[in-house]
Order: structure tokens, then sequence, then C-alpha cells
């Protein structure tokens, strides 16, 4: 089965390419991430933070 699968990729033109671009997606979307992730404002973080506890806070509350 496996040498059926590999015969059959290698006559696919163009194959090598595919796993390129998936690489670089890979990388562009982490190197963003890591960009996002140092230049968002530590106030926006803090408030992002605390949301869990406030929506249980309010429940508890309307108990």
């Amino acid at each position: 089965m496996l040498k059926f699968v590999k015969n059959h990729m290698e006559s696919i033109d163009g194959i090598a390419t595919y796993p390129m671009i998936s690489l670089l997606i890979f990388f562009v979307f982490f190197a963003l991430l890591f960009w996002w992730v140092f230049t968002a404002k530590k106030e926006y973080i803090k408030e992002v933070s605390e949301l869990p506890f406030e929506d249980n806070n309010q429940i508890n509350n309307q108990l």
C-alpha cells in the first residue's frame, strides 16, 4: 500500500511545492501571532484575562 502511494505521489507534477507552501503558511501564522503578542497593549490583555472571572461573579450575584 505504501509503495503504491509513494509511486502515485511521485507521478504528480509539482508535488514538492505543497509541503513548502504548508511550511510557509505555518511560519507566517506563528510569526504574526508572535508579533501580535508582543505588540498588544497590556491593558487589553489584562481586561481579556479577567473576563472569565467577571462572568462567574455575575452568575454568583444573580443567585
